[in-house]
């Protein structure tokens, strides 16, 4: 930190007027905050730097309940930070509780000189800057400097411990089948697809025949815990290799490696210590190395290649030994080109191989970039050109521009990329350095169908499963697929096993509403008795007044079961005008149905249009048919308050 003086002499600049503010039903002025210390952090989605010090802020901010506040100020580095509802999904995403603004123009960046990601600002509680620090720093660095705030402070009475009320966005964790899905790889037999459920600290395996879940590796609780797949923890897991029975796991917020056994169904850490490493030089084994964020991985002829995120560095470890090293980059974050060991490299996310070379993208700098396996050898950019050169653009050499590229993968010569910032997959030629924009028109969203108008939002893992492309959409928590064939685009809706369903207590028969409230539980109810032939499925939504629909991210509903014949289809659909109530035409014939019905709804706070949130709401319905029931509809309420 810099020298403190009490009291400070600097006043603080307030925040300016019509801003964006999240996990706030309300601005929040410094004026207000008098009597607090307050602790600016300066940041942006991005920044990996910015990630490693959000733990310290809440744990500083449990500590301090009574006398500390702390304001994210969310100033943008690439365009599509700007939006507020990508740093919506951030929050959620991190986990922050404390309130953020969004400083799209660098307004408050500017009125504070601030100049790099992260940086934290003190500000004493008579509204004074007493500090600043860029960069991370070392847990409990600044308990000393808070501990000796507070008591000078209070020695002149000027510290005020009445709580602050803020309201921090509800976590969708528990609400969706997945929660941010990052890594994404193909089982060793094709058959299945590994995805890193990182919202809810998992891996899943889905059979790709019928989309089942197999398997859920991890309890979900956030930890670094070994063990068998129900006691197992990971922590933010993203990357992930597949090597015979072997799945090697990236667990990023760990800085750790974990090797799953499918035959013994067991989890093991096999690199990291748990902690962050401090130091770009170190070499190790095993779980004495630590390790700095690691992303991704790839194995290669006995050897795992990490791409080290937080390091700015590629590492090389042998699977046998365990025997782990910077194998490329010097540390500096920095997009410059030559031996291995002297390049620089900025925050590589995604990694993949060909029978000659390791590509990987480095995100900070919008790059794709080559390494060979030789360490006589060297980095070389494929297309890229700097840290703050970045955009939209297809064409050839230093024409192209991606924005912020994550999950990529190697096939047929041709390098695949989530540029995830883009909200698109690109296709990019490493000899002739072209790239073109694939899937995707580009606007973050939710919607199917043909690749060049389909949506996307913040891709951020890649995987070929035979012919079939699958893409970790991160922000709309889901999995899609890209069939080559066709040229179309479709949802995987994974199926998770029946220990995920619930039953309520049943009342009496009839076609009572069916209501379904509870987010990714199926509720049961008592059969609904309908006459054979044309009926219909009449849905309802109960919105409470606080909560308006999102416009720009439109609902998205599919029906599915069986005993009946429906238009509609049993796929995802977005529908662009949705209206309650919603009227969808079904044919019966005499016998027992079952209808499931699956409603996904983006919903904002009517009184902070900034605070938009997602559901999930499912409803099961048994159905009998009978030639002598009256019955020719089927209501159902779903309820969101």
């Amino acid at each position: 930190m810099a020298t403190i003086s009490y009291p400070g002499k600097v006043n603080a600049p307030d925040f300016p007027s019509g801003l964006d503010w999240l996990n706030t039903p309300r601005p929040i002025s410094l004026r207000e905050l008098r009597g607090k210390i307050v602790l600016l952090d300066f940041w942006t989605c991005c920044c990996i730097n910015c990630m490693h010090i959000l733990p310290d802020l809440k744990r500083l901010e449990r500590k301090y309940r009574a006398e500390l506040v702390v304001i994210g100020v969310h100033s943008a580095k690439f365009t599509a930070e700007r939006e507020t509802a990508a740093i919506g999904s951030a929050i959620l995403r991190h986990g922050i509780e404390h309130p953020v603004v969004n400083d799209p123009e660098l307004q408050i960046w500017r009125s504070y000189t601030v100049r790099a990601w992260p940086t934290i600002m003190i500000i004493d509680p008579d509204g004074k800057v007493i500090g600043a620090h860029s960069g991370e720093y070392p847990e409990g660095m600044l308990d000393e400097m808070i501990d000796a705030l507070i008591a000078d402070c209070d020695a002149r009475g000027a510290i005020d411990r009445r709580p602050v009320d803020f309201h921090s966005m509800p976590g969708i964790a528990n609400g969706l089948p997945l929660a941010f899905p990052g890594g994404i790889a193909a089982g060793a037999d094709g058959r299945t697809l590994i995805v890193a459920d990182s919202g809810h600290n998992r891996i899943i395996i889905i059979a790709l025949d019928d989309f089942r879940v197999m398997e859920v590796i991890g309890s979900g609780e956030a930890g670094l815990v070994d063990g068998d797949f129900g006691v197992a923890r990971f922590r933010g897991p993203h990357g992930i290799a597949v090597a015979g029975d072997s799945i090697y796991v990236a667990d990023t917020e760990n800085h750790a490696i974990r090797r799953i056994d499918l035959r013994r169904r067991s989890v093991a850490t096999i690199l990291g210590t748990g902690e962050q490493a401090r130091d770009f030089t170190i070499a190790g084994r095993g779980r004495s190395v630590a390790l700095n964020s690691p992303w991704d991985l790839v194995e290669r002829d006995g050897a795992l290649y990490i791409a080290m995120a937080g390091s700015h560095q590629i590492w090389r470890a042998d699977s046998g030994t365990l025997e782990a090293a910077p194998f490329a980059g010097s540390g500096r974050e920095a997009l410059v080109d030559g031996p291995l060991q002297a390049a620089a490299l900025a925050q590589p996310g995604g990694i993949t191989a060909s029978d000659d070379l390791l590509y990987f993208a480095d995100s900070e700098a919008s790059a794709i970039r080559s390494a060979s396996f030789d360490q006589a050898g060297e980095i070389r950019t494929i297309v890229g050109l700097g840290l703050f050169e970045f955009g939209d653009r297809d064409g050839a050499g230093d024409d192209v521009r991606l924005q912020h590229p994550l999950g990529i993968r190697h096939r047929d010569g041709k390098i695949y990329v989530a540029d995830s910032y883009n909200h698109r997959i690109k296709v990019i030629d490493p000899v002739t350095r072209s790239a073109r924009a694939i899937i995707g028109s580009g606007a973050s969203g939710c919607a199917d169908g043909a690749a060049a108008t389909a949506q996307l939002n913040e891709p951020g893992g890649l995987a070929f499963a035979g012919e079939i492309l699958f893409i970790a959409d991160t922000n709309n928590h889901s999995i899609r697929a890209f069939d080559p064939s066709t040229g179309m685009i479709s949802t995987l809706a994974p199926k998770f096993p029946d220990r995920h369903e619930k039953s309520v207590e049943q009342g009496p028969a009839g076609n009572d509403d069916i209501v379904n409230t509870i987010d990714d539980e199926i509720i049961e109810r008592v059969p609904v008795m309908i006459a054979a032939g044309d009926s219909a499925l009449e849905i309802s939504l109960n919105i409470s007044e606080k909560f308006i629909l999102n416009d720009e991210a439109p609902p998205r509903m599919r029906i599915s079961g069986d005993g009946f014949v429906s238009d509609f289809g049993d796929e995802w659909r977005t529908i662009d005008h949705l209206r309650f109530p919603l009227r969808v035409p079904l044919s019966f014939v005499p016998g027992d149905a079952r209808l499931l019905v699956e409603l996904l709804l983006h919903y904002c706070d009517r009184g902070n249009g900034a605070l938009c949130f997602f559901r999930q709401m499912r409803a099961a319905i048994p159905v009998r048919v009978l030639d002598s029931a009256d019955g020719r509809s089927i209501p159902l309420a779903f309820h969101l308050d």
